[in-house]
């Protein structure tokens, strides 16, 4: 056989094997994605609300720009499928005591996560039940109680995201519901995560050596649920520590790199364990949103817990701060209030504060005559909305006779007071204003869109309980931090980056 028919017969071998290699590669990603896909469940997206009650989906800058995206993370202590052995107890309605919003900035290259406390009183509005039918909105609820409407077995995701939306005015793009077992087998597929544990922990059969340590499986498990016996035995000392394990796991998987040897292994553990919306609901759409979300650094990750306060034994937002963080997010702006897009300058928008939020009033503001009115008839209302603006720095107001019936807030203002008006007018969001020459003040009627201290009006019909203490969630206006962040965001701001073991309490 000469030596160039031997040349043939090799390179004939050697396609022929690269063909079969290329073959089972291909076959065994399809099966894979297969089995991913018969991992994945998806929940009943005609629970979210209606598009008409939904807010505005963002657009692009300009045309094929792309946009940011809201991803809702919940936790799920459902005892179903197995997840009695993690963690404890008897199978019955699943219940939400975890909730991240991550809002990925339209560069996507910045990402800031906000944890709202389950205890938050807040409004939950109309939500689908197991049988189709829709409730009604009810008011000063905690937070996770929404989660629960229904009492189904796994909990009512669709209700917690329009929660969620009512009370942030951000569109909701996607949201992921992880169980006990996601989280045991997700740490474990990585090879541990590092986490800081404040104290030993030998209480209600957890286990937990003090200091940092490499956990998986159930230590994972034991880390992220227990309240009592750690830290300060509270919620707010939880979502820290959750926050920081979040964290270490985002760095464990950049630090491998996103390799099929890292991801697939995750994937498969991951996918086992998630509820999804139907947008993230097939392998290949998980994959491109991870895809879309690998080059956001670590360094460019940060945890703010939604700025509270408690108010008995349950939670309110402190405002100004909280409307503050929700209006820097639905501006894709940073916690200072700049521009991800490297200028610096703050993104325009037509509801901005023309002074910012924490500008001082000019004197012939803060001193403009402003009269408050319920336009609703919800007790406390307009004792609301004067918190409001004495915490922005407004000091003549007055509260007027309530007129029901109005749907919208309106701001009518003598034109001479027009600097102040508008500093009103970015108080309350979609407020209308209107000129009423010769009035020689401002009146504000607040309308049924009214949202203050977490909640909000939807329905005129609709009643509402006045607060305990309608005032506990309304502070004076603290100055800003060097940085510009206002102090009730910054004081509770955690850097992805920082050391796991640093402030992991509120006290």
């Amino acid at each position: 056989m000469s030596s160039s028919t031997r040349r043939r017969r090799y390179l004939r071998t050697a396609i022929g094997l690269a063909a079969v290699l290329v073959l089972s590669v291909v076959g065994a990603g399809a099966w894979f994605y297969h089995r991913l896909d018969n991992n994945i469940t998806t929940f009943d997206a005609g629970g979210v609300a209606p598009a008409t009650e939904r807010p505005p989906a963002p657009v692009p800058a300009t045309p094929g720009a792309s946009v940011p995206v809201n991803v809702l993370l919940l936790g799920s202590d459902t005892r179903d499928d197995g997840n009695d052995s993690l963690g404890g107890g008897d199978a019955g309605v699943g219940n939400s005591d975890t909730a991240i919003l991550i809002h990925i900035y339209a560069d996507h290259k910045h990402a800031v996560g906000v944890s709202i406390p389950r205890d938050t009183l807040v409004t939950v509005p109309s939500c689908k039940l197991p049988n189709g039918t829709w409730t009604k909105p009810k008011y000063d609820q905690m937070f996770n109680s929404a989660f629960s409407v229904g009492l189904a077995p796994k909990g009512n995701p669709a209700c917690t995201q329009n929660t969620v939306e009512k009370l942030t005015g951000l569109r909701v793009d996607h949201t992921m519901v992880v169980d006990f077992k996601g989280a045991a087998t997700m740490s474990e597929a990585i090879g541990g995560v590092d986490a800081c544990v404040p104290n030993d922990v030998n209480e209600y059969g957890i286990h937990l050596k003090k200091g940092l340590q490499k956990l998986s499986g159930q230590s994972a498990v034991d880390y992220l649920r227990i309240r009592h016996g750690i830290g300060d035995n509270s919620d707010i000392g939880r979502m820290k520590r959750q926050q920081a394990f979040l964290s270490s796991m985002i760095k464990k998987v950049q630090s491998q790199g996103f390799s099929l040897p890292t991801l697939l292994p995750l994937a498969d553990a991951a996918t086992k364990s998630l509820t999804v919306d139907e947008g993230l609901g097939t392998a290949m759409k998980l994959v491109d949103f991870a895809r879309s979300v690998q080059d956001i650094k670590l360094s460019d990750v940060t945890f703010v817990t939604a700025p509270w306060r408690f108010a008995g034994d349950r939670v309110r937002l402190v405002q100004p701060d909280a409307d503050t963080l929700w209006k820097l997010l639905r501006e894709d702006r940073t916690l200072d209030g700049q521009s991800t897009a490297g200028t610096g300058q703050v993104v325009a928008s037509p509801s901005a504060d023309p002074a910012g939020p924490n500008t001082p009033l000019a004197p012939e503001q803060a001193s403009a005559p402003i009269t408050v009115v319920n336009g609703v008839g919800t007790p406390g209302l307009a004792n609301s909305g004067a918190e409001t603006l004495k915490a922005r720095g407004f000091q003549d107001i007055t509260l007027g006779h309530n007129t029901p019936g109005h749907q919208t807030t309106v701001v009518s203002y003598d034109p001479a007071l027009k600097a102040a008006a508008d500093q009103v007018v970015a108080l309350f969001p979609g407020a209308k204003a209107v000129e009423e020459p010769g009035s020689g003040g401002i009146t504000v009627i607040l309308g049924a869109d009214f949202r203050t201290a977490g909640t909000q009006i939807n329905s005129v019909a609709a009643p509402s309980p006045a607060p305990a203490d309608p005032t506990a969630a309304a502070t004076p206006a603290p100055a800003p931090t060097p940085n510009g962040i206002p102090t009730g965001i910054a004081e509770n701001t955690r850097n992805a980056d920082t050391d796991p073991c640093a402030n992991l309490t509120f006290g």
